[in-house]
């Protein structure tokens, strides 16, 4: 497979179904002279199977999205919060876990990783001995909104914890 090619392709594909399109034109056109202004942050896990404009079926611009394995936020999450906040004046924010994690999965078994240990220790530290994997994704899930709400102890918001099942595409509160 030629990966370049394919991305081209499928760049080519959306550029054409938004310019053939006078909604979503319009839509687009809005996006590059007003600017964006999404209403919530998800914070989600960087699965592939796991997109929020998809989940949530939102278009370009409606959401603001964080993407890291296991949907841990660290430093430069924090501070891609505090941009959400402060400038985007956001007020609804999702850390959104899913099933059949990849992370959830390796903090359970305890696997390491040069560069994966931050993260694995912080979905250790949420999920203590629990070895379900579904219980553990709440539970870090959980453990991040907590860190949220203790950072930004003045955010007059909501944030909330949620599971998407990814094999029945449901998304859980």
């Amino acid at each position: 497979m030629d990966i370049k090619k394919t991305l081209n392709k499928g760049n080519n594909n959306f550029k054409d179904s938004v310019n053939n399109n006078s909604s979503l034109k319009e839509k687009n056109r809005s996006l590059y002279e007003d600017g964006q202004h999404p209403y919530a942050l998800i914070i989600t896990c960087s699965d592939s199977r796991v997109v929020p404009e998809y989940i949530f079926d939102k278009w370009l611009g409606e959401l603001f999205v964080v993407r890291t394995a296991g949907n841990v936020i660290n430093e430069g999450e924090l501070a891609t919060i505090e941009y959400a906040i402060e400038h985007l004046k956001i007020k609804y924010i999702m850390v959104l876990g899913h099933t059949h994690c990849g992370a959830v999965h390796a903090a359970i078994h305890h696997e390491k990783g040069k560069y994966l240990d931050p993260i694995l220790d912080n979905i250790e530290e949420a999920i203590q001995e629990e070895k379900d994997e579904y219980q553990a994704s709440w539970l870090n899930a959980k453990k991040q909104v907590r860190y949220i709400k203790e950072k930004f102890p003045d955010f007059d918001g909501e944030i909330v914890s949620a599971i998407y099942n990814i094999e029945t595409n449901v998304v859980e509160y």
